[in-house]
C-alpha cells in the first residue's frame, strides 16, 4: 500500500514521478559579472563579455575560458540556460566580430604583446572581422610565412609578463609536422606566456561557411593536390597563376560580412588568442 506521503505511489515510472524529478531549466539573459558554472569542467567564473556565439568567464585567479552561449551552466547549484539579452531599441551598434561596439575613443599605443597568424590569407580574414576589437585593445596582428622556424621566432621575440604571443596555425592536427612544432614551443623556455593553438581546416578558406559561396560543404581535393588549386579547378573558377589565386580570395573574402559567416571552430580559436595576449593588460 502506498505511503500517504507518497504523491506518486508507488509507481516511480508514472509521468508525474518523472516530472518530479526532473530539474526546472530556467532561462537567463547574460549579463556582466553573473558568475556561471560549468559542470562538465567544474570550471566557475563571472562573465566578462559575449560575443560570436560564445560567453568568456574569468575565475577569481584570472584565468579566462570561453563557453557556447546556451545550456548546460549552473547558478547556485541550479541548471540554467544562458540566452542572449533582449537588445535596447537603440543604439546597440556591433563590430563585425559580434562585440558590442564601444563609443569612439582615440587611437591607442599598441601593446607589447602580439598575435602571429599563419599565412597572409588568415591574418586578412582575422583583420576584417577581429580588426575593430584588436585595434579597441591595442593588439597588432602580424603573418608568418609557414611556422617551420616557429621555435626561433618564439625566442627572438621572448615572450614574458606583458608581452604575450599568441600564434595561430593552419591545419593543426595530432601527430603532423605543426602539431610537433607547437609541442617544441610549448616545451621551451617561453612556453608559459606564449600560446600557439590551430584549427582543423586545410586551408582559412575553408573556415568561411560553404553556403556563402551556394554550396552545402566545401569540395574534397584528392591528396597531393594544392588544396586551393584543386578547389578552384572544381568551382570552375580562375586557378592559371597565383594572381588568379588572389582574385578568388579577394571575392571570397567580400562575401564574409561578419562572424556569422565563419566556422565556430575558427571563432573560437581567435578569441582564445585575444583572450590569452590580453590576460596581462586590463581594458
Amino acid at each position: 500500500m502506498p505511503s500517504p506521503f507518497d504523491r506518486y505511489g508507488a509507481d516511480v515510472l508514472s509521468p508525474q514521478a518523472k516530472a518530479a524529478r526532473k530539474p526546472v531549466v530556467t532561462e537567463l539573459p547574460l549579463a556582466l559579472d553573473l558568475v556561471l558554472e560549468d559542470p562538465s569542467s567544474g570550471f566557475v567564473g563571472a562573465v566578462i563579455r559575449w560575443e560570436n556565439g560564445l560567453v568568456v568567464l574569468e575565475d577569481r585567479r584570472g584565468k579566462r575560458r570561453s563557453f557556447p552561449i546556451g545550456p548546460g551552466f549552473w547558478v547556485d547549484g541550479k541548471p540554467v540556460t544562458v540566452v542572449m539579452p533582449k537588445r535596447k531599441a537603440a543604439g546597440a551598434e556591433r563590430t563585425r566580430s559580434g562585440s558590442r561596439a564601444g563609443t569612439p575613443t582615440a587611437a591607442k599605443v599598441a601593446l607589447p604583446s602580439r598575435i602571429f597568424v599563419e599565412g597572409k590569407h588568415d591574418a586578412e580574414l582575422v583583420e576584417k572581422i577581429w580588426g575593430d576589437d584588436l585595434r579597441h585593445v591595442g593588439v597588432v596582428v602580424e603573418f608568418l610565412n609557414g611556422i617551420d622556424d616557429l621555435p626561433a621566432i618564439v625566442d627572438d621575440f621572448a615572450p614574458r609578463p606583458g608581452r604575450r604571443l599568441g600564434v595561430l596555425v593552419d591545419h593543426l592536427l595530432p601527430g603532423t609536422k605543426e602539431w610537433r612544432i607547437v609541442e617544441q614551443v610549448n616545451a621551451g623556455r617561453y612556453g608559459e606566456y606564449t600560446f600557439v593553438t590551430g584549427h582543423r581546416f586545410i586551408d582559412i578558406w575553408e573556415a568561411i561557411r560553404p553556403e556563402r559561396i551556394g554550396r552545402a560543404a566545401w569540395p574534397q581535393v584528392p591528396k597531393g593536390q594544392d588544396w586551393k588549386t584543386g578547389v578552384c579547378k572544381q568551382l570552375g573558377w580562375p586557378h592559371a597563376s597565383g594572381a588568379d589565386i588572389g582574385k578568388v580570395w579577394s571575392s571570397l573574402l567580400g562575401r564574409v560580412r561578419s562572424w556569422d559567416d565563419l566556422d565556430t571552430r575558427l571563432l573560437t580559436e581567435v578569441e582564445k588568442l585575444i583572450d590569452f595576449v590580453t590576460a596581462d593588460h586590463p581594458q
